[in-house]
């Protein structure tokens, strides 16, 4: 082991160290593993005004920007991110998407779930581990905050001296997003208000920030006169300059508030190579389908023809959106001039409404030969998700099983770790639905719901079957793509189906060879999608729609299991509900 027989010398200890010292390496004088780094960040959250599609509204900062800064890590090291709001009226709190919080299930920054908010004009410490190298995400877990620009990405790299399965020349980040011009508070007083009053589409398509809307379309006039302004630095396309004959590593997640997307490079093939931070065996795609919550690796290797760019674009699946323009950037062949248009026009996207080329790429995500986690080969508990929409004394609601999810005043976390039995519903909401009986392809006469803030506990390291079940909503002929996102833990994708999942038959076509394991998936229209995973992490988990306004409205639920063996609580968290007579500045 590298430099044991030099601590084996007393006499040496003190020379060792200096030398480790001297080197940037903290290890342990019996020669164990090397220490993993603490990464320390300090943010500033606040409102700024920002035109990233040309059209200037408030959005939120982190420290200036928007997407935030960039998290970069390798596999072990620790993050604390002292997290200041300036937001002056309004609370925050951050989740870190795709790492599972081992061991600091407060951190995981999900208001409601596992921490009381953080007020206006205080700080706070996230501090947690990165256990496993891959492309994650960080973004706003309060209200509808996510889509008014808080959230940026996480990457974390393997340990020095491991390598991956695949190799490349250089390392680039794209987030995509869709943008809307009403505030989350108009979006939000619709979404609750009688008579219901959608969101609508998106006005734009963000790439890594930047969109373009078109000013000459604004339906009122404004009183300033720069409210749009076409030539604003702020909206100018992303620009990603290759050289030529290299080989790029794509990191392209998705942060939409409603929107699935579809991604390509125009003349570019893209080899994913990554999903949800898990390798996935290669597999060959022009069009690159995400659902809002994903995160994928794709290689691509700048071989057209130099002399020209070419198109990057984003554009809406699963929703028609005729009026949402494409998200453009562009594709720079090194030395040409980055501001040279391609020219071409840019490429057409799928057609919004074929679903056979979404449902193919998740069928072609396996786990790669080499690491895969081979799941257990049966579960001790299975629940059926049906997703529906419905009425819930007038308002418009997403359910589970017919139950609407609300969140209660006191986090779930604190107070199943206290034992406040009453500060939320002790019926455990139903695991199933009427599958005999219910037919998922028309809209139901009965469409009353109820509306719970139960969890789901689950026994400490069962095995778990989810099984999201689609249907029509309460408009005709029409079942939307749900992204169902799962904190605290990763999942294996066992399968996907079309129609009424068959409890009988279906589990006998599982992939249970090598299913790739991820933390967020998408439910077709009118399909299945299987799920399994291992309650082993102690904690109150959020198992939800990853659409913004759909959360909003209830679509989602809550796990809890291994609460006993969960650590003390840090008093930072606490201070809402009933936990303000457990709070220990």
């Amino acid at each position: 082991m590298l430099f044991s027989n030099m601590v084996l010398i007393p006499k040496c200890k003190s020379r060792v160290i200096l030398f480790l010292w001297l080197l940037g390496i903290t290890a342990l004088l019996n020669g164990s593993a090397v220490e993993a780094r603490i990464r320390r960040y300090k943010w500033d959250v606040k409102y700024e005004y920002k035109s990233p599609d040309c059209l200037k509204k408030l959005v939120i900062t982190i420290n200036g920007g928007t997407p935030g800064p960039t998290i970069t890590a390798q596999q072990n090291d620790t993050i604390i991110v002292e997290l200041t709001n300036g937001l002056l009226t309004e609370n925050v709190a951050i989740h870190w998407h795709g790492i599972r919080q081992i061991g600091t299930p407060w951190f995981d920054g999900t208001e409601g779930v596992t921490q009381c908010p953080i007020l206006p004009g205080t700080t706070f410490k996230y501090q947690f581990v990165v256990d496993r190298a891959g492309t994650y995400l960080y973004h706003a877990h309060y209200g509808m905050q996510r889509e008014a620009g808080l959230y940026g990405s996480i990457i974390v790299g393997l340990p020095d001296g491991k390598s991956e399965p695949f190799t490349y020349d250089y390392d680039r980040n794209i987030i995509l997003n869709d943008w809307y011009h009403k505030s989350t508070y108009e979006q939000a007083a619709g979404l609750s208000a009688i008579p219901f009053q959608w969101v609508g589409e998106p006005q734009s398509l963000l790439i890594h920030g930047r969109g373009k809307f078109n000013c000459s379309t604004l339906t009122t006039p404004s009183l300033d006169a720069g409210i749009c302004n076409a030539t604003n630095p702020d909206c100018e396309p992303f620009r990603l300059i290759a050289v030529p004959g290299k080989t790029y590593r794509l990191r392209i997640s998705s942060l939409t508030a409603l929107s699935a997307l579809s991604f390509q490079i125009e003349g570019h093939n893209m080899t994913v190579v990554e999903a949800d931070g898990h390798y996935a065996e290669p597999f060959v795609v022009q069009n690159l389908f995400l659902y809002s919550g994903e995160t994928y690796s794709v290689l691509v290797k700048a071989d057209q023809d130099p002399t020209r760019n070419y198109w990057i674009t984003s554009n809406i699946v699963g929703r028609s959106a005729p009026n949402t323009p494409p998200g453009l950037g562009v594709f720079v062949y090194y030395p040409n001039h980055p501001r040279r248009s391609p020219p071409t026009t840019p490429p057409p996207p799928p057609l919004w409404n074929n679903t056979d080329p979404r449902l193919a790429q998740s069928h072609a995500i396996k786990a790669r030969q080499g690491y895969i986690h081979t799941p257990p080969s049966r579960s001790d508990r299975v629940i059926v998700f049906l997703n529906t929409q419905n009425t819930i004394n007038g308002n418009v609601r997403w359910s589970v099983n017919n139950v609407s999810f609300a969140l209660p005043h006191t986090p779930y976390l604190i107070a199943l770790k206290e034992n406040l039995t009453h500060v939320f519903d002790q019926t455990p909401p139903p695991d199933g639905y009427d599958f005999q009986n219910y037919d998922i392809r028309i809209v139901q006469e009965n469409r009353n719901a109820t509306s719970s803030n139960g969890v789901y506990r689950l026994n400490f390291n069962s095995t778990v079957d989810i099984i999201l079940q689609n249907a029509n909503s309460m408009s005709l002929s029409t079942s939307e793509t749900h992204p169902w996102h799962l904190h605290g833990h990763d999942f294996w994708v066992l399968g996907y189906g079309e129609g009424k999942f068959d409890v009988f038959n279906d589990p006998k076509n599982y992939n249970l060879v090598n299913p790739i394991m991820k933390n967020t998936v998408p439910v077709h229209p009118y399909g299945w999608t299987a799920l399994r995973f291992r309650a082993d992490n102690p904690g109150a988990w959020a198992f939800h729609c990853h659409i913004e306004s759909h959360f909003y409205m209830g679509m989602g639920v809550v796990f809890a299991e291994g609460i006993d063996k969960v650590g003390k609580l840090p008093s930072s968290v606490m201070g809402c509900g009933e936990t303000q007579g457990l709070y220990r500045p």
